[in-house]
């Protein structure tokens, strides 16, 4: 018990030198001594305490030889603390300031990596997700020859799978609510912007059955235009997927259609 009492007060006297030793950092004039601290607790991991100190040292050696390794560390240290959009900010600065750096590559591939890591869910908003693709598309037109390139796309492709579940999500709901207009549309952007999406064949049926709901619930002058385009849809989607679960539904939906078209024929 008696070593254990011995060893809080010491561990509480460590902790304020250490404590203290930083302050007097903090306070220093002697910018060099400065600098070597600053690295010293970014090799130790202990971001926390280098970015204070870096955020300093941009401003004092701007215009210097040391100005490009102080900012480099200034973003990494943003980077480390999770601060993702600060840390995106100045790995883009960092990559215009110096173009020619050994770290620009790396630079310009973190900003757009910070986006990526900042895309919120499918059911949020996209905004991030849009500029994370924006990025990397920026850093692959800017270096081609490199060897992030792969992984680069294989983000890209995250992203854009995030995208297209959004585009098919957003389509579904307006069905499933009865804005049957406003998912024939949202179906329609889905195919044309991701022609190869693995939602394709639940899409085309939705967006069949979306048709003929609006036709059903149309005034009469509209009826025969959108029956029509039902019928349209249906042979679609019947030769499109021969194998497909929503095969019988569709065909059951097309007679209808037919049914009711040849009433409005045989009426007029």
């Amino acid at each position: 018990m008696k070593k254990y009492l011995f060893f809080f007060p010491l561990v509480f006297v460590l902790l304020f030198a250490s404590c203290s030793k930083y302050q007097k950092t903090l306070r220093s004039a002697d910018y060099e001594t400065k600098f070597k601290a600053a690295v010293v607790y970014f090799d130790k991991r202990d971001f926390s305490r280098a970015l204070p100190l870096f955020e300093e040292l941009i401003t004092v050696f701007r215009g210097t030889a040391k100005s490009e390794e102080v900012a480099w560390y200034f973003a990494r240290s943003q980077y480390e603390v999770g601060d993702l959009m600060l840390a995106s900010f100045h790995f883009k600065e960092f990559y215009r300031t110096f173009p020619n750096s050994v770290h620009a590559e790396e630079a310009l591939f973190k900003n757009a990596y910070c986006y990526f890591l900042n895309s919120p869910p499918s059911s949020l908003d996209q905004a991030n997700t849009l500029s994370a693709i924006e990025e990397f598309q920026l850093f692959v037109n800017l270096f081609p020859e490199s060897q992030r390139i792969a992984e680069a796309n294989e983000l890209v492709d995250k992203l854009r799978a995030k995208l297209e579940k959004k585009a098919f999500d957003n389509a579904r709901m307006y069905y499933e609510i009865g804005e049957y207009k406003a998912a024939i549309q949202g179906f329609n952007n889905l195919s044309k912007d991701f022609p190869d999406t693995k939602y394709r064949e639940e899409a085309a049926f939705l967006q069949m059955k979306s048709s003929y709901l609006l036709a059903l619930n149309s005034i009469e002058s509209k009826k025969q235009q959108r029956f029509e385009q039902t019928k349209s849809f249906g042979k679609r989607f019947v030769e499109q997927f021969p194998e497909s679960r929503y095969q019988s539904q569709t065909r059951n939906i097309t007679e209808i259609c037919e049914r009711e078209l040849n009433k409005m024929k045989s009426s007029t």
